[in-house]
């Protein structure tokens, strides 16, 4: 479990995305081997004495046409908003500068815990060099040095001794729901759209994460929970701008979600940022419903809507289990047709196949497709046994592992979807050395 969030922030070159990547280590690589899903390094999760927390390189949020002033000011508005703790780094080698005396002033007023860390103390002298920081105002300085890993345990200690303990609001037994998608997709409309008419809205609930709201209502008698965050209703040209903070706001949001609406703009079409936000829903193993938003403002024929989904097809390869609707959240057109999705997405995700019967799919599926030796070995699947639901996930007891190839896993997969549907969800098949 995310314990919480930290965020890095400071003025440039003075080493955040070195501090980021020694505080992930081994785990700074945040890419997917699934092809078209790319991940921007600007999070990843750091364990440290037995507890996970999530860490922000603000220094990856690229802003365009903005100078260094408003770029820092971006980052600290950024962590200050998404982070539970945030680390200051400044940097012992140039000392106090004016814009570390900037920053310290606005962190200052935001009331969040900020550790204050000198970067560069690569020796004493530098590190003597640590009193002129108290200027600033804040904790007592932690020295270190990122590109040698000195200091870093102490800052890590820091930072979970400074790191709120949360109480995670289960939703046992309601079906929840996030829309994501890069920024002006829809998303407010969209979710403006499911709440409206009929829809009984009980309250507006304070969520577990930074400033979210998740709004409970009725559907046809059925409790659902809107899991969205303020960060979706943001206003404003310079938030519109950065493309990236969209992901970091996706995250918190499809972490506690059951399904997770991904919505794409049908006037711009299908854009480069899309694959990320999509990648993040199905590397997280949740439901997922591809919505093609803006529907009323296609030019359309009879063939516009298949054209369109063999286009989706093509670009979302790994999504090819998630059904495509067709809405417009402006007028209303087909959102009505989102819930029922919903409800069949969820099911599939929480679906348990019979162990014999699952295991009569197994048998057959080799029979008819046997796998191919590799180095003259062939690969003996024994059983097979559901160890766990959303998403679903199979253990394979064979022989060898390493003789489980890719390509056989995704044939296994298309059988088990032909048996049982598994509509909208991501199936995970894992193989076992039998003992």
């Amino acid at each position: 479990m995310i314990r919480g969030v930290a965020a890095i922030v400071g003025r440039p070159n003075v080493g955040k995305s070195t501090l980021f990547n020694r505080l992930l280590g081994e785990r700074k690589s945040i890419v997917d081997d699934t092809p078209g899903v790319t991940r921007d390094r600007i999070y990843g999760d750091v364990e440290w004495l037995t507890q996970t927390f999530r860490l922000i390189d603000t220094g990856g949020i690229q802003l365009e046409d903005q100078d260094f002033g408003e770029e820092i000011n971006m980052q600290v508005d950024i962590a200050i908003e998404e982070a539970d703790v945030i680390v200051f780094l400044t940097s012992a080698r140039e000392g106090v500068t004016a814009d570390d005396i900037a920053i310290a002033r606005k962190l200052r007023k935001s009331g969040k815990p900020v550790i204050l860390a000198v970067n560069k103390a690569d020796n004493e002298k530098l590190q003597m060099e640590v009193y002129d920081f108290y200027q600033l105002g804040l904790d007592d300085p932690i020295t270190l040095s990122a590109s040698h890993g000195i200091g870093i345990g102490d800052l890590l200690d820091r930072v979970m001794d400074r790191m709120p303990v949360r109480e995670i609001k289960p939703y046992e037994g309601v079906t929840s729901f996030c829309v994501i998608g890069r920024p002006n997709v829809g998303k407010s409309s969209l979710v403006n759209a499911i709440l409206k008419e009929d829809r009984s809205i009980v309250s507006n609930v304070e969520g577990t994460t930074r400033d979210a709201i998740d709004t409970p209502f009725f559907y046809d008698g059925r409790e659902y929970m809107i899991i969205d965050t303020a960060g979706i209703r943001k206003r404003g040209k310079i938030w519109e701008n950065i493309e990236k903070y969209s992901i970091l706001r996706a995250v918190s949001a499809i972490e506690r979600a059951d399904v997770a609406l991904f919505l794409i703009d049908g006037e711009k079409g299908i854009r480069a940022q899309d694959k990320h936000v999509a990648g993040l829903a199905h590397e997280a193993g949740k439901g997922v419903i591809i919505v093609y938003n803006k529907w009323d403002a296609v030019e359309k024929d009879e063939k516009t809507m298949s054209r369109i989904t063999k286009k989706i097809r093509e670009e979302f390869k790994y999504l090819d289990y998630a059904p495509v609707a067709f809405v417009s959240a402006l007028t209303g057109a087909k959102v009505q047709n989102l819930i029922p999705l919903i409800d069949e997405v969820h099911e599939m995700c929480t679906l348990r196949v019979p162990t014999n019967v699952l295991n009569d799919v197994i048998l057959d599926a080799q029979m008819m497709n046997p796998p191919k030796p590799h180095n003259g070995r062939q690969l003996k699947i024994y059983y097979a046994s559901q160890v766990s639901v959303e998403p679903p996930t199979i253990i394979l007891f064979v022989n060898d592992p390493e003789l489980l190839h890719f390509s056989y896993i995704r044939y296994l997969e298309n059988r088990l979807r032909e048996a049982f549907g598994f509509t909208g969800t991501p199936i995970r098949i894992n193989a076992r050395k039998r003992s």
